[in-house]
Protein backbone atom coordinates (compact mmCIF):
# COMPACT_ATOMS: atom_id res chain seq x y z
CA UNK A 1 0.00 0.00 0.00
CA UNK A 2 1.38 3.33 -0.68
CA UNK A 3 1.62 5.84 1.52
CA UNK A 4 -1.38 8.15 0.27
CA UNK A 5 -3.64 4.81 0.33
CA UNK A 6 -2.87 4.74 3.96
CA UNK A 7 -3.32 8.27 4.67
CA UNK A 8 -6.86 8.30 2.92
CA UNK A 9 -7.90 5.24 4.69
CA UNK A 10 -7.18 6.62 8.20
CA UNK A 11 -9.14 10.21 7.21
CA UNK A 12 -11.76 8.25 6.23
CA UNK A 13 -11.74 6.01 8.73
CA UNK A 14 -11.74 9.45 11.05
CA UNK A 15 -14.52 11.01 8.86
CA UNK A 16 -16.97 8.18 8.91
CA UNK A 17 -17.20 8.44 12.95
CA UNK A 18 -17.51 11.67 12.97
CA UNK A 19 -20.67 11.20 10.35
CA UNK A 20 -22.17 8.28 12.45
CA UNK A 21 -21.51 10.40 15.55
CA UNK A 22 -23.36 13.86 13.97
CA UNK A 23 -26.61 11.16 12.53
CA UNK A 24 -26.84 9.67 16.05
CA UNK A 25 -27.10 13.21 17.76
CA UNK A 26 -29.37 14.87 15.66
CA UNK A 27 -33.00 14.28 16.70
CA UNK A 28 -35.60 12.80 14.71
CA UNK A 29 -37.92 14.28 12.13
CA UNK A 30 -41.53 14.16 13.49
CA UNK A 31 -44.36 13.31 11.41
CA UNK A 32 -46.62 16.16 12.33
CA UNK A 33 -46.84 17.11 8.89
CA UNK A 34 -50.54 14.99 8.53
CA UNK A 35 -51.93 16.97 12.14
CA UNK A 36 -50.69 19.88 10.71
CA UNK A 37 -52.94 19.89 7.36
CA UNK A 38 -55.79 19.06 9.47
CA UNK A 39 -55.78 21.85 12.49
CA UNK A 40 -54.25 23.96 10.02
CA UNK A 41 -51.13 24.86 12.10
CA UNK A 42 -48.79 27.30 10.47
CA UNK A 43 -44.97 27.66 10.27
CA UNK A 44 -44.94 31.24 10.29
CA UNK A 45 -43.65 31.35 14.01
CA UNK A 46 -40.57 32.55 15.28
CA UNK A 47 -39.33 28.83 15.84
CA UNK A 48 -40.49 28.98 11.55
CA UNK A 49 -38.94 31.70 10.52
CA UNK A 50 -35.25 30.93 12.47
CA UNK A 51 -35.16 27.39 11.96
CA UNK A 52 -31.76 27.71 10.02
CA UNK A 53 -30.17 28.71 13.32
CA UNK A 54 -31.32 26.22 15.45
CA UNK A 55 -29.25 23.42 16.70
CA UNK A 56 -30.45 20.77 14.53
CA UNK A 57 -30.07 22.91 11.66
CA UNK A 58 -26.68 23.35 12.31
CA UNK A 59 -25.81 19.65 12.70
CA UNK A 60 -27.33 18.66 9.58
CA UNK A 61 -25.59 20.99 7.77
CA UNK A 62 -22.45 19.98 9.23
CA UNK A 63 -23.37 16.40 8.29
CA UNK A 64 -23.89 17.55 4.97
CA UNK A 65 -20.03 18.85 4.57
CA UNK A 66 -18.83 15.65 6.25
CA UNK A 67 -20.63 13.49 3.99
CA UNK A 68 -19.52 15.32 1.01
CA UNK A 69 -16.10 15.54 2.10
CA UNK A 70 -16.15 11.27 3.10
CA UNK A 71 -17.33 11.49 -1.01
CA UNK A 72 -13.99 13.31 -2.27
CA UNK A 73 -11.77 10.84 -0.02
CA UNK A 74 -13.45 7.77 -1.12
CA UNK A 75 -13.34 8.95 -5.01
CA UNK A 76 -9.78 10.06 -4.23
CA UNK A 77 -8.03 6.89 -2.62
CA UNK A 78 -10.37 4.91 -5.90
CA UNK A 79 -8.76 7.38 -8.33
CA UNK A 80 -5.52 8.28 -7.67
CA UNK A 81 -3.69 4.70 -7.70
CA UNK A 82 -4.90 4.48 -11.57
CA UNK A 83 -2.62 7.65 -12.43
CA UNK A 84 0.06 6.85 -9.97
CA UNK A 85 0.86 3.81 -11.81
Amino acid sequence: MATLEIIGAVALLIICAIVIILCLSQEQKSQDSLSAALTGASTDSFYGKNEGRTKEAILAKITKFFGIVMFVIVLAINLVPLFTK
